[in-house]
This record gives structure tokens, sequence and C-alpha cells, in this order.
């Protein structure tokens, strides 16, 4: 309990919203990684992250949904789509489309 604790304190040091992850969110989130293991907007295979669609401190009922869960590169430069794609720029907001943005900005990046 204070490991989580201690990593949700310092997600919301960058600005995350303060929300203490299921003890199960690890397994989800390797399993969700083995499955999808590339950025869905850019194509990048590193520095991923597994974003939930809906914020999880929004639904927690959601946290541990497969279908609420995108992955997401969290790289520098053009590489930021987490934080640009995920959450428009802010960590503070976040974006019901994201799916449909990761896939238009992966074509433009494709052609």
């Amino acid at each position: 309990m204070i490991k989580r604790l201690f990593k949700a304190l310092k997600e919301a040091v960058k600005g995350k919203p303060l929300a203490i992850r299921s003890t199960k969110w690890e397994n989800v989130r390797k399993s969700h990684l083995k499955a999808f293991p590339v950025c869905a907007a850019c194509g990048c295979d590193y520095q991923l992250q597994v974003h939930h669609i809906v914020p999880f401190h929004i639904d927690k009922s959601l946290e541990l949904e497969p279908t609420n869960l995108i992955t997401l590169c969290e790289g520098s430069g053009e590489h930021q789509c987490h934080l640009n794609i995920g959450h428009l720029g802010n960590f503070k907001n976040y974006n019901p489309q994201v799916i449909e943005d990761a896939k238009k900005f992966l074509e433009r990046i494709k052609n």
C-alpha cells in the first residue's frame, strides 16, 4: 500500500490527478502491453504507457477494463503521444476521442 501511495504522489507531482491504483493494475498493464506492444498513435515501441481512455480517477470501475486501455508513448519531442493525444497537452485533461485521434495521427505518419 505504501508503494502504491508513493507512486500516486509521484504522478501527482507531474500534474496527474491523485489516484491509487488497484493491486491488479500491474498484471493488467503487462498483459495489455504484450497484446499491444507499440504506440497506437506513432507506432514506436519504447517508453510506452497504458493510457486509460476514461481516466480511472473519474470512473474507478474502468481501471482494469481492457476496452478502456490504449498504448501510447511517453517519450520526448514528437513522441509524447500520451501527453499530447491522450491528455490534449495537459495531464489534467483527457481526450474521449483518443482512439480516433491516435488512428488519424498514425495515418498521417504513414503517409
